[in-house]
């Protein structure tokens, strides 16, 4: 069985927000309910809508990201520890998104941080490998 390590990984718009150092996507159907007489009391499913949603969060870097319409963001959540943006996309997640939220955070020893939550707009593609 194949073993990835997240040691880099990449979320962006234009260019890498920096100072990202954890991500996470959640994607998931609807499944839409079908059953009818012809199923003798089992339940039937199709798939309707796929959905992603997720977050990142890191240390402050720079200004944080806006929220809504003029925060799309390129996500490409990176599986593997090669490079930060890989030339070929065998274990990348990429979609694009709307940043929805934003938490900072700092601590009694002064380390600034920020979570973001996100909701992918579109379709989802899905690592190959």
């Amino acid at each position: 069985m194949a073993k990835f390590s997240g040691r880099t990984g990449y979320v962006g718009a234009s260019t890498a927000i920096a100072g990202i150092n954890q991500w996470s996507m959640d994607y998931a159907v609807d499944m839409l309910e079908t059953t009818d007489f012809s199923v003798s009391g089992v339940g039937a499913f199709i798939p309707g809508v796929y959905r992603a949603s997720g977050a990142f969060s890191g240390y402050k870097d720079g200004a944080p990201r806006g929220l809504g319409t003029v925060s799309t963001i390129d996500l490409w959540l990176i599986e593997s520890a090669s490079a930060a943006v890989p030339s070929s996309e065998a274990k990348v997640w990429k979609a694009s998104a709307y940043i929805s939220g934003i938490h900072p955070t700092t601590n009694f020893d002064g380390i600034v941080s920020y979570a973001y939550d996100y909701q992918v707009t579109g379709a989802v593609t899905v690592p190959v490998s």
